[in-house]
């Protein structure tokens, strides 16, 4: 099972991506984690991005379709992956289209969470408020969301375009939302 899990922040991607990794026994791969990792191990790719992390600037779309092309080639995701923060844009989804058919790995599903605005902000608030997270302010938070409306919820309409596009509710009980997204995807 190969799947994209896309939504915004604070919708349950993360929670849903782990529980479905146990379930299919596959890897939920987030790109933070694949750049954390590349930098961690002081790999090529993890220097050149520090690169630009260190100086506040987003990785370049032509480094992160690397970074992600040499994951989703690693052995644990031969038999299938769940990717968590990419394509986050149009480019990124022809990058992917070309790594997917050059790995011989067509793409299953979509799964799109969605949940209200306001929802998302209230979570997004207790989120700062237990981990800490300096860059959980309502002011970035707000921002964020309207990044994610504008740059990637439109990918939505490209794989609904292709009929792998599956939408589910993000809000209700975690185990009860895994369920849901089980059943639908067989």
């Amino acid at each position: 099972m190969r799947l994209l899990i896309m939504g915004p922040q604070g919708v349950g991607k993360g929670t849903q991506a782990a529980l479905l990794s146990k379930h299919y026994e596959i890897p939920a791969i987030s790109t933070g984690d694949i750049f954390r990792y590349n930098i961690k191990n002081k790999t090529e790719l993890g220097v050149e991005a520090l690169k630009y992390i260190d100086k506040g600037e987003l990785v370049p779309d032509e480094l992160t379709n690397k970074i992600v092309k040499d994951r989703l080639a690693m052995d644990d995701a031969k038999n299938g992956w769940i990717l968590d923060g990419y394509p986050r844009n149009a480019s990124q989804v022809e990058a992917l289209d070309a790594i997917l058919n050059e790995l011989g790995t067509p793409l299953d599903a979509v799964v799109a969470l969605d949940a209200d605005h306001d929802v998302l902000m209230e979570r997004m608030k207790k989120r700062a408020e237990i981990e800490g997270r300096s860059d959980d302010t309502p002011e970035a938070i707000a921002k964020r969301l309207d990044v994610y409306a504008k740059e990637t919820a439109p990918l939505l309409d490209i794989y609904r375009q292709r009929g792998l596009l599956k939408t589910f509710d993000g809000v209700g009980a975690v185990d009860e939302i895994q369920a849901t997204i089980v059943a639908e995807l067989g």
